[in-house]
């Protein structure tokens, strides 16, 4: 019960972690997921390019990479640093998902909006993005969920979140492996809480479009 501060404490980092990572990430997924459907072929090869390199290598050499990277030219720190290298990877993995969204959206809704006078960008904006959105949302769930548990890699770039929290108190009690299974307990939770919030926004999603 010692460590029960000290777990709230990082539990609480690690969803600052997760949201902010989850939420830069689905700026830079959607704009990276516009310009592979765009109809400039080089906005495409730079949209498939960065998605591919993102996908490609591990993630913990990205967040090392980006982690020493920026602290020679701006100077941020480990949380910031961890949360936007999680961005990163995030958005490759979200940009294709809303790829796939806004490609499974007939074509007649675009042509629709374009008789109305509408211009490419508008149409784009309010009729399909929102749709796509809804379609969206399932496997974005798992991406939240997926990016939950890759936080615990910004342990190893002095971030003290869950993990890290888990390393230093096995370290000083020396209670090893009751130290993990809390910690993989408090995980556990944090993935059943996000769960239940997603499925209800998804019941709220599939009601609206009723």
């Amino acid at each position: 019960m010692r460590t029960y501060p000290f777990f709230i404490k990082a539990a609480i980092i690690t969803i600052q972690l997760t949201i902010a990572s989850i939420l830069i990430g689905t700026v830079i997924g959607i704009i990276f997921a516009l310009l592979k459907l765009s109809p400039v072929r080089l906005f495409r090869m730079i949209a498939n390019g960065y998605i591919t390199i993102i996908r490609g290598t591990p993630l913990i050499v990205q967040i090392f990479a980006l982690f020493y990277g920026f602290s020679q030219i701006i100077m941020l720190s480990a949380f910031w640093s961890a949360a936007l290298a999680l961005a990163v990877h995030n958005s490759a993995y979200i940009a294709e998902i809303f790829r796939g969204a806004i490609q499974s959206i007939d074509k007649g809704q675009t042509e629709a909006g374009r008789s109305l006078g509408m211009s490419e960008g508008v149409t784009m904006r309010r009729i399909i993005m929102p749709q796509a959105l809804r379609r969206a949302v399932p496997p974005l769930g798992n991406q939240f969920i997926i990016g939950l548990k890759d936080s615990s890699l910004a342990a190893f770039v002095a971030v003290d979140e869950l993990f890290r929290t888990a390393q230093g108190i096995a370290a000083g009690t020396l209670n090893t492996m009751e130290t993990y299974i809390i910690v993989a307990l408090y995980y556990l939770l944090l993935v059943m809480v996000f769960t239940v919030i997603v499925n209800e926004v998804e019941k709220r999603m599939a009601k609206s479009e009723k």
